[in-house]
């Protein structure tokens, strides 16, 4: 049976003149007619929710249709939606925070992690039986999430300096009280138990606070990743989904089967792993999920594929994940492309590129204007972002 898919994607919004973060996603969502799309903690940012499908055709039309609706809602008020984890140009300011008494406490409570919470991310869920599959699943699918993240990896810059790292994003986002490695569960009582702990321990205040890199949802019966970046490109959304799904599918049949190998519940590496995805990308090394060793990212990636070759299969997702993944290692990651840009042609030439590429349009980099000035002495301004 094809387990089904969905997807969610958080979009900086920029102003297109100067290619900065905005508080302005109010204004885009009352542009935007229907459901799909709501707010998030941060003025500056809009959420996309996908339908349900069987296809990753379906949903690569589903996401890139999201997408135009949102940029053509965005557009007519001079702004441009971004997906990526973080983006080259924005200011802290706690009064951005979205209205609402969730979010208000969230601001109150976590302050200067909440006013930095300028971040985006990809989330992808899964279709799972019952909500203990989903539980025992989380241990066996959490050692391959990391190399999820380093397909996803966008978030170079942080508040207009280059941070040296592939997914700053990560590094904000594990501040969270709860954010990283899902750990090991016996069960859906076990994993519940142990939420309305965290609740009583009043650090956090609901289970949507619990921000693990993978976890059953609340509401429905699936598995959701949540460890990646927001993908300029709808292609890597699309990839990421179809290993996603893979492996849920591996980890079911192997629940089903009763046999090993069985999930250990030794997690204290995945955030070695996930650390060295965040500050290597798709660039350098990775750490392999069986040798727990250093190994190059493609060879680490390709090893994946082969290991989920018969989920792949039994998906119908075997050749678009296999030509998807050919052409992300073939291209680097956002992150080094984002990076590149900017050593070219300075921070606004990076911001002009996540535009295109969130649109799906090819890269036209046009040459700055003579007299034009430069972005923090890191080149020129990089000439139309918005067109």
């Amino acid at each position: 049976m094809t387990l089904r898919i969905g997807a969610e994607e958080e979009f900086h919004v920029l102003d297109v003149k100067s290619g900065r973060l905005v508080p302005r996603a109010r204004a885009v969502l009352d542009r935007l007619d229907g459901p799909g799309f709501t707010t998030e903690l941060q003025q500056s940012a809009v959420e996309s929710n996908s339908g349900v499908h069987g296809t990753l055709d379906a949903l690569h039309a589903d996401l890139a249709g999201s997408r135009r609706r949102l940029d053509v809602a965005a557009s007519s008020l001079g702004l441009a939606p971004v997906a990526a984890g973080t983006v080259p140009l924005a200011q802290l300011n706690p009064r951005n925070v979205t209205a609402g008494r969730r979010y208000r406490h969230m601001a109150d409570e976590y302050r200067r992690v909440a006013d930095e919470q300028l971040i985006c991310s990809a989330q992808v869920h899964v279709d799972v039986p019952d909500r203990d599959t989903a539980v025992r699943a989380m241990c066996l699918v959490s050692p391959w999430l990391p190399p999820l993240l380093a397909l996803s990896a966008s978030s170079p810059f942080w508040l207009g300096a280059d941070t040296g790292y592939a997914s700053w994003r990560t590094m904000l986002w594990q501040r969270w009280p709860t954010a990283g490695p899902a750990g090991h569960y016996t069960d859906a009582a076990a994993y519940d138990a142990a939420l309305k702990e965290l609740i009583r321990s009043g650090v956090i205040s609901d289970p949507g606070m619990v921000y693990h890199d993978v976890r059953p949802s609340a509401h429905q019966r699936t598995l959701e990743l949540r460890i990646c970046d927001a993908c300029p490109r709808v292609e890597t959304v699309v990839l990421v989904a179809g290993l996603f799904r893979a492996l849920v599918h591996d980890a079911c049949d192997r629940l089903a089967r009763g046999g090993g190998p069985w999930c250990d519940g030794h997690h204290e590496w995945l955030r070695v792993a996930t650390w060295r995805a965040a500050r290597s990308g798709l660039e350098g090394a990775l750490v392999d999920p069986v040798a727990r060793r250093a190994a190059p990212a493609r060879v680490v990636l390709h090893g994946m594929a082969v290991r989920l070759h018969p989920a792949l299969e039994a998906s119908g997702d075997w050749e678009n994940v296999h030509e998807l993944l050919a052409r992300a290692l073939a291209a680097g990651s956002a992150a080094h492309r984002l990076r590149r840009a900017a050593e070219d042609e300075g921070l606004l030439a990076s911001v002009a590129l996540l535009v295109a590429e969130t649109r799906g349009a090819p890269v036209v980099r046009a040459a700055a204007p003579t007299g034009t000035t430069r972005v923090g002495g890191a080149g020129p301004v990089a000439d139309g972002v918005g067109t």
